[in-house]
């Protein structure tokens, strides 16, 4: 495993494994690929995938080699190669099994039991006086069944028992398999040479068949699991029109680049994340957010990647291409999910890392007791023991918790719930408070500056030196020149009132989360230091306010606007007053979680009063409203309640709520908040809408409870069958179908995940 400390750059890599067949495979592969210097990997029994973190010296060669040293196939995925189950090779090996095995059950049945079934085959043997046939005869069919059963045993299973062999000192369900097929086959080549009456050529074959036809079974189930992901990785602009040198240019979408113009008309994808700079239409953001209604945009309107536009020419100016666009992001984030464990997983991993050998064991002690003290036939014996060497089925324990996590990543995408930590699946089901941020979660952060209050006199205070900015627009440019660095929705809502041609050039920016920005801008042959922020934080680093600021600032916060005031070397210039609209499900939203006990609370970095006219619209009483509140501030509440046992799930968008998501319980970041924000989140939320919240609650908690149904059935399973299997009560051939369906059930009983 990478050492923890290690300050090597790693690499996230993605690789197609095939052949793996029970939780014990899994092991093997994560065995041989961490025993490689500097190289940390899980791998996902469900989604057939190796999530590798490697240095970049390290070849996708020599990690293929390593996956094909544990006995499977390996093959790296491309950033834009969806992860195809494929299950092409099992259907081919199914058909050539049923070819022979059929032939060799009938055969068998018709000779074997010696009963009158009133079948065309029994008919037939009758009329040829054969249903009571010689010994030699006896024998001379008996060795065509072994001929027949041989491609079966020998063509059909060899992956399995090649995978046994590579896997002997760590084995998995496939040295079950493949021991239990052997031993049928070859007593029956014994049996048959020595006169003896009992031959299990139906059970070898049939044992055989039945694994690869689950086997098939399960992969195009998983396929069904896997149908949502797949549909995220297959929706990509191949090609777009751009813009360079004033003429239009046909190019593939990799050649794109920041700062592109590239044209969308109507029925088009978005061919990456960039800001509207001439058009109007509407754009389907179904896929990203899984909001139904189209969103209306106009030049400086930001638009994602993939998302569709319906009606109208669009000139969109990227913003962000590759791997860093929303897009990219997501399914980053879902294929991320899925190669991750959740706790819930360990046990299925402690118990599968001696199920295999135990399992052996009691085969072995099986066929002792029955032959040599209970005093059954040899024959009797081998077939008990071979049924409980085929009935286990670990396999349906190693598939019960990612097969589960499979289908709820993908669900959760299409409706604009993204888990990037399976871990947070436990902690949703005990949350005992929600607190949420304002601006962006409560509100829809599409906010605008309502009434900016310049004061040009005020700069006076600055000296003779600094006369040349006493003009509106210089300071409306500082403004935007600093807050053009910032991707908070109050920076981006004071750029666009600036409507800034050329920003000014700014050097040592810096942002204090919860307070503001600050920069060093410079005008001509001198540089000064700006600040843009919340009242208190520029009061704090300013000498006292002019009285047109202070009373533009009184009257703001008393209309419940944001305020930001903008200093110049200390001095305070402007003051902006900045609206937001409270999101229209908010209330509800708030409503439904009060309703399941959850306390709610509010909060922010605004003032009281903008704070308090916030929780009374949405029904947050006033008790639980924090206001002004720093992020060390936020920590020390959430710190507080879960001090008093509660659990604490968090609900932010800015920089400044990264350090109480990290701080709470269980966290959820707004997809369109900051990349801090969501990198910090177990969970981010694409879909604006605050019903995402419960969503994803309701999504974790039927995640868990699905997993926890197949660990159950998968143990229950394992409890009675084993011991059925040997108490003589199930023939071996019965054994392997059930071993089948359990795991069939597993990955059905996932799909019901909505």
């Amino acid at each position: 495993m990478a050492d923890s400390n290690s300050k090597v750059a790693l690499e996230p890599r993605t690789f197609k494994v095939t052949g793996m067949t029970c939780n014990a495979c899994v092991n093997s592969v994560e065995r041989s690929l961490n025993s490689m210097p500097g190289v940390s990997a899980t791998v996902n029994f469900a989604a057939e995938t190796a999530h590798v973190l490697a240095p970049a010296e390290v070849t996708a060669k020599e990690i293929i080699k390593k996956i094909e040293s544990a006995g499977y196939e390996g093959k790296e995925i491309g950033d834009n190669e969806s992860i195809t189950l494929h299950s092409k090779k099992s259907a081919v090996a199914l058909i050539v099994g049923l070819i022979f095995t059929i032939p060799v059950m009938l055969f068998s049945m018709s000779m074997d039991l010696q009963m009158n079934f009133g079948s065309w085959l029994v008919d037939a043997l009758n009329a040829l006086g054969l249903q009571n046939p010689t010994n030699s005869f006896h024998q001379l069919v008996n060795s065509a069944l072994i001929i027949l059963s041989a491609p079966v045993v020998l063509v059909v299973a060899f992956p399995i028992h090649r995978a046994a062999v590579r896997n002997f000192f760590h084995p998995t369900m496939d040295n079950l398999i493949s021991l239990g097929s052997l031993t049928a086959f070859i007593w029956s080549i014994y049996a048959t040479y020595n006169d003896l009456d009992s031959v299990y050529t139906e059970v070898a074959a049939s044992i055989v068949t039945l694994v690869v036809l689950g086997r098939y079974l399960e992969s195009r189930a998983k396929r069904s699991a896997s149908n949502a992901l797949q549909e995220l990785l297959k929706i990509s602009t191949k090609e777009v029109t751009v813009k360079r040198g004033g003429l239009p240019m046909l190019i593939p979408v990799e050649q794109l680049e920041i700062g592109d113009v590239f044209v969308v008309m109507p029925g088009q994808r978005v061919a990456t994340d960039g800001v509207v700079v001439s058009g109007t239409s509407s754009i389907d953001n179904s896929l990203i957010t899984g909001e139904s209604v189209p969103v209306e945009v106009a030049p400086g309107d930001r638009v994602i990647g993939a998302t569709v536009n319906q009606n109208g020419r669009l000139e969109v100016r990227a913003t962000r291409v590759g791997k860093e666009t929303e897009f990219a992001r997501i399914t980053a984030m879902v294929i991320s999910a899925q190669g991750e464990k959740a706790p819930i997983q360990r046990l299925a991993d402690r118990i599968s890392a001696i199920f295999v050998p135990v399992v052996t064991t009691i085969a072995i002690a099986t066929y002792l007791f029955w032959h040599y003290v209970n005093g059954a036939s040899l024959a009797r014996s081998i077939e008990i023991a071979v049924a409980v060497l085929v009935i286990a089925c670990p396999c349906a324990l190693g598939l019960a918790t990612p097969v589960a996590l499979l289908v709820a990543s993908g669900r959760g995408a299409q409706r604009g719930i993204v888990l990037r930590k399976p871990s947070a699946l436990e902690t949703a089901k005990n949350i005992t408070d929600v607190v949420l941020d304002k601006t962006g979660t409560l509100t829809t952060g599409h906010m605008k500056v309502v009434k900016a209050t310049i004061v040009p006199e005020a700069a006076a205070a600055l000296g003779s030196s600094w006369s040349g900015i006493s003009t509106e627009k210089l300071i409306l440019d500082s403004a935007a020149s600093i807050e053009a660095q910032n991707n908070h929705p109050i920076a981006e809502a004071i750029v666009r009132y600036a409507k800034i041609e050329k920003p000014l050039p700014v050097s040592e920016f810096q942002i204090t989360p919860g307070a503001g920005a600050a920069g060093r801008v410079r005008l001509g042959e001198q540089a000064a230091i700006v600040i843009i922020g919340s009242p208190a934080a520029v009061a704090h680093s300013s000498m006292a306010f002019h009285p047109k600021i202070a009373k533009a600032i009184a009257e703001s916060e008393a209309a419940g606007l944001t305020v930001s005031v903008l200093a110049w070397e200390g001095v305070a210039l402007a003051v902006f007053a900045v609206g937001d609209s409270i999101k229209s499900d908010a209330q509800t939203a708030v409503s439904v979680l009060s309703s399941r006990g959850i306390n709610v609370w509010l909060l922010t970095g605004d003032h009281a009063d903008v704070a308090l006219n916030t929780a009374h619209a949405v029904g947050i009483h006033e008790n639980h409203v924090v206001a002004e509140a720093s992020p060390e501030a936020k920590i020390q509440h959430i710190k507080s309640l879960q001090s008093q046992g509660k659990r604490v799930l968090m609900i932010g968008d800015g920089v400044n709520d990264a350090a109480a998501l990290a701080a709470a319980d269980l966290s959820m970041a707004m997809g369109t908040g900051t990349d801090t924000a969501i990198a910090t989140a177990d969970i981010t939320l694409t879909n604006p809408a605050l019903k995402s919240i419960t969503d994803a609650l309701d999504l974790s908690k039927k995640t868990l409870s699905t997993i926890r149904g197949n660990l159950t059935w998968a143990l229950i399973y394992n409890v009675i069958g084993i011991p059925l299997a040997a108490d003589g009560l199930l023939h071996p051939m019965y054994g392997a179908a059930a071993m089948a369906l359990s795991s069939l059930f597993v990955v059905t009983n996932s799909l019901r995940i909505k």
